[in-house]
């Protein structure tokens, strides 16, 4: 027997468009949008109602797993309770960040990620997560063992995005060094020999290592099929290794020709909701409001603030004239759901999986009311 549910009275966010209306669920997916307000369902008295957010880039379950430094956490309990936030953002599908490279001086032990993304699935089959949690593998293509890292999910169809990323100082995000000093120097207290030597073995690490496996992990993802997504481009000659690389995905360009350069190339460019609610970036480089309002920013991730996902699409809209509420919640649910290749979610159109979200916002902040993935109210 189907089961139906109706939600009535609401400012339906669609694609292009604000519908005053009604939507039916059936069985879990969208089977009816109607203009005009109903006496039937559940009334929504007005608040919006918006495809449920997808997050193609967040570290935050590494806050819960490693919440102080060398402290290690249960893997389930932190990952229940980063799931718990996640929901109660607005976000139905998450992948999580799984971090591939790591040396003495940070990262994870080797199999340790394996070991949360099977805690992850674990939680997913027992029936404790309320999200869909697919896995991003963010590789460290300068270190050294990040191969080694990489196979270990070699047969994991959780895998649906890959980002290949260079720390090394003097490029990318580390332009100059004054950022760099400030993460490495100052807060790991070294002397300048020793952090000179750090400096060193980095950049060795880097020249070594990083087309390599760049290339090596490209090719293992075209073959799988898996999105693949560039960090921290800072010039044309990136994109133009981007784009050799498969590039479908830019994540947090750091200049406004690289942002260019990736959109033009059909790249869906992607920078940090934190940085549109703080009105700039913690690093120091390039505000994604700028490259909102030349048209070249495409995906929001909420990095490191799970909340600043449903609200910075608010902010865009308010502040930014070219940008409607449509538009801007398109950069948080159709066009990261088309960018990884899940055709089935991510609007509100027949047909789609029912992944929606009341969202009650006068100004200021909104509030997340309540949130259905596919049809099932889970928060």
């Amino acid at each position: 027997m189907s089961k139906e549910t109706v939600f009535s009275n609401a400012r339906i966010v669609l694609e292009d468009d604000i519908l005053s209306g009604s939507i039916l669920i059936r069985d879990g997916k969208i089977a009816d949008i109607s203009e005009g307000n109903s006496v039937a369902g559940e009334d929504f008295e007005g608040d919006y109602v918006i495809p449920g957010l997808v997050e193609l880039h967040t570290d935050h379950l590494e806050g819960h797993y490693q919440p102080r430094p060398g402290i290690r956490w249960n893997k389930t309990a932190a990952v229940q309770a980063h799931d718990a936030q996640i929901v109660t953002s607005g976000i139905t599908t998450v992948f999580d960040c799984l971090r591939m490279g790591a040396d003495e001086d940070g990262g994870f032990e080797h199999g340790e990620m394996r070991e949360m993304a099977d805690a992850i699935q674990s939680a997913e089959k027992e029936g404790r997560l309320r999200a869909e949690h697919l896995i991003h593998l963010r590789c460290e293509v300068s270190a050294d063992n990040v191969l080694e890292h990489f196979a270990d999910f070699e047969n994991d169809r959780h895998v649906r995005l890959v980002s290949l990323m260079d720390h090394a100082p003097g490029q990318r995000q580390f332009q100059t060094m004054d950022q760099y000093i400030f993460y490495y120097q100052k807060k790991r207290g070294l002397s300048d020999e020793a952090f000179a030597r750090f400096v060193a073995k980095r950049q060795a690490e880097s020249a070594r290592n990083s087309t390599p496996h760049r290339n090596a992990i490209a090719k293992v993802c075209a073959e799988r099929g898996i999105t693949v997504a560039s960090h921290d481009d800072a010039t044309l000659s990136h994109v133009d290794e981007a784009i050799d690389n498969g590039v479908r995905l830019a994540e947090f360009p750091t200049s406004f020709d690289a942002a260019r350069a990736s959109h033009e190339h059909g790249m869906s460019v992607l920078m940090g909701a934190p940085n549109i609610v703080r009105g700039k970036s913690h690093s120091g480089n390039i505000a994604a409001r700028d490259l909102a309002e030349m048209g070249v920013l495409d995906v929001l991730s909420s990095d490191y603030v799970p909340l600043s996902l449903l609200h910075a699409p608010f902010i865009l809209a308010d502040e930014v004239e070219s940008i409607s509420l449509p538009k801007a919640i398109a950069m948080v649910t159709s066009t990261p759901a088309r960018t990884v290749s899940l055709d089935d979610r991510g609007r509100i159109a027949t047909g789609l999986r029912a992944d929606l979200v009341r969202v009650h916002r006068s100004h200021g902040v909104p509030v997340t009311r309540s949130v259905w993935r596919q049809g099932r109210r889970v928060a």
